[in-house]
């Protein structure tokens, strides 16, 4: 007799446990943390960008005037407005980081997206994850202008603003204009030669206004010498005033070398200003004269006030996930947390910049640059973890009724 009971079928092959939605390898991030990290990328660019283009249009127009008047080329004034580009870097990073992380984090919200994330199982702290990645990448961009790239750029804008400032003969190259050389001394020439001649030449010298003198000559050249720049001028006269103008005296020449040398600017001073010191130099500055107790300490504070200038970053992108993601949806009170998080970011910075006058008189309190960042990031986190100010009172009234 046949057993009723059915065989027993062969067991089925286990499946591989499914990977839960959202997560992926250790080197991998989630989707949504990629998707997030690139909507927060592109407003920082386009705030940066709009924010260093107005500063960088007033910055570039004491440049302008100085290459117009002095004769220099297009890629010298190119090359001149790219040098000043990392200095307003550093203040504009962090406040263009800010204003785009709490627009793109608003506009997330306001579109239920992370309404939707959170359904999906996407935590705070994955929402966090690419807030604070973005903050990292700005917060290196403005490490490497803080710390390398504003003291290169200033060191070399001095150092060529010098030049062509000491280079006479680049002012003298506009023919049938009365150019201001130097202070003091005009200049006029009535053609240039493609060969380099010079037809007309008139030189007026009035650095001592007791006696002034005026060069004419028919023609001449500017030469450049091992010596300096010469001024080569022939068949011409020389007419000095005397008694504050009241006698002329005219000599007449054939030949007659004006050195442009002594009409040129102030020579380099060694001690280099704040800006355009490594943070090395600032620490432990090298120079033997002129260091005075005052200036070491300023250095000190300048040195400090770099470091902690970047870290404002990781404190911005707290204060903006704490006023979005904490409190009510209405609008009335979206529109408030977002104000009160502008006012705490914009407090925060301008306390920086008032450490830094008192820390110059007193170095113990470089301390402040580095608690400021730290003690917003500490009430950020707290608000992010419930304890806000409203939420302590209305635990406060919940405990009491």
């Amino acid at each position: 007799m046949s057993d009723p009971r059915p065989e027993a079928s062969p067991a089925a092959p286990a499946r591989p446990p499914t990977q839960k939605a959202g997560k992926t390898g250790w080197l991998r991030p989630p989707r949504l943390s990629v998707y997030i990290l690139v909507q927060l990328l592109a407003p920082v660019a386009v705030l940066t960008l709009l924010l260093t283009s107005v500063i960088w249009l007033v910055s570039i127009l004491p440049l302008l005037d100085l290459v117009i008047n002095r004769g220099q080329s297009a890629p010298t004034f190119l090359y001149l407005i790219l040098l000043i580009l990392p200095t307003p870097l550093v203040v504009i990073m962090p406040i263009a980081f800010f204003f785009a992380a709490l627009f793109t984090l608003h506009r997330l919200q306001g579109d239920s997206e992370l309404v939707v994330m959170a359904s999906a199982g996407y935590s705070l702290r994955q929402l966090a994850a690419p807030v604070l990645a973005c903050a990292a990448i700005t917060m290196v961009l403005t490490y490497a202008c803080v710390l390398y790239l504003m003291p290169a750029g200033q060191r070399a804008l001095r150092d060529k603003v010098m030049d062509i400032r000491a280079d006479v003969a680049g002012a003298l190259l506009n023919e049938g204009e009365f150019n201001a050389a130097a202070p003091g001394l005009t200049v006029f020439l009535r053609q240039l030669g493609n060969n380099g001649e010079i037809k007309g030449i008139l030189v007026h010298n009035n650095q001592d206004r007791k006696r002034p003198i005026t060069y004419i000559a028919e023609k001449g050249i500017l030469a450049q010498t091992p010596a300096g720049t010469r001024l080569i001028m022939l068949d011409g006269t020389v007419e000095t005033g005397a008694e504050n103008g009241k006698q002329l005296q005219v000599l007449r020449f054939e030949s007659y070398t004006l050195s442009l040398d002594q009409f040129a600017g102030p020579t380099r001073n060694t001690l280099r200003k704040m800006n355009e010191r490594y943070l090395d130099e600032l620490l432990w500055p090298q120079e033997k004269q002129g260091l005075t107790p005052r200036i070491r300490d300023q250095f000190f504070a300048q040195a400090h006030d770099r470091i902690a200038q970047p870290l404002y970053c990781i404190t911005f992108a707290l204060i903006a996930l704490a006023a979005v993601m904490r409190g009510r949806r209405q609008r009335g009170s979206v529109a408030l947390r977002l104000t009160m998080a502008s006012m705490a970011a914009a407090g925060l910075r301008i306390a920086g910049y008032g450490v830094m006058g008192v820390a110059q008189h007193s170095p113990p309190l470089v301390i402040v640059f580095y608690l400021l960042p730290l003690l917003g990031a500490a009430a950020a986190i707290a608000v992010l973890a419930g304890y806000s100010p409203t939420a302590l009172r209305a635990r406060l009234r919940v405990q009491t009724a």
